[in-house]
């Protein structure tokens, strides 16, 4: 198979400035993303899409490929995911390259693993899954939540009021950390999620949502107490 890890990273993120490269723990955070995609072994290539010439500067020298920038059109506020990745492709078509399967890796999620992508490239390809997302658990029910009208609190699932937590249905959400999928249905359809996505499931402590600079001194607290443990238990 081959398969191509696609980091988009552009210069213009609004919420956190130069999140994509501000340090993280010491590090440029989008390195984490490059490391476990390029150790992971599972990829032909391991490239950035931007259009910021210090990210891809950083990006090259910690080994990831920038063959091309992107355009005006996918740097905006409003591109999606999927646009950046159609054009990714579409560049590389008239590079005369193609491939098998994708991942999107975002260069904010520094939990991501090498033994991460190769479950997912492994799961993607061994399966009859047309794309695979990483997922968590909301951590309280969401039919048992709360909404707030008029300053005043009340159900929004009234219905639900009753039922014990262990009662209810698990809901999920998507970790925002990586998705992969197979090439041509992608092409085809311009979508992620599908009636044959699979989910890897994460606990929660692997997880951080990245958008704020609470939201990042918590990523970085989760971090370093996971590899903590992790040295703990390895000694």
């Amino acid at each position: 198979m081959n398969n191509i890890a696609i980091i988009p990273a552009r210069g213009g993120s609004k919420r956190i400035p130069r999140k994509n490269i501000k340090p993280f723990l010491g590090v440029p955070i989008i390195k984490y993303a490059i490391d476990a995609a390029l150790a992971s072994g599972c990829f032909n290539e391991v490239m950035v899409s931007t259009d910021d010439i210090e990210i891809a500067e950083l990006a090259l020298s910690f080994g990831a490929k920038v063959p091309f920038y992107r355009s005006v059109l996918t740097a905006n506020d409003h591109a999606t995911t999927a646009d950046v990745l159609l054009e990714v492709l579409e560049c590389y078509q008239q590079l005369g390259r193609e491939f098998d399967n994708l991942c999107c890796i975002y260069p904010t999620a520094p939990f991501i693993t090498a033994q991460m992508l190769n479950q997912a490239m492994f799961q993607l390809q061994q399966s009859n899954a047309l794309s695979l997302i990483p997922v968590t658990a909301f951590p309280y029910p969401i039919l048992r939540s709360l909404q707030i009208i008029n300053n005043c609190v009340s159900f929004n699932w009234p219905q639900y009021a009753q039922t014990r937590s262990q009662d209810l249905t698990p809901a999920y959400h998507d970790c925002g950390m990586f998705y992969a999928m197979q090439v041509q249905h992608f092409i085809k359809t311009n979508t992620i999620l599908n009636e044959r996505t699979l989910p890897i499931i994460l606990p929660e402590s692997q997880v951080q949502d990245i958008d704020t600079e609470e939201d990042w001194k918590m990523a970085e607290f989760k971090y370093a107490y996971l590899h903590n443990l992790l040295k703990l238990n390895n000694d």
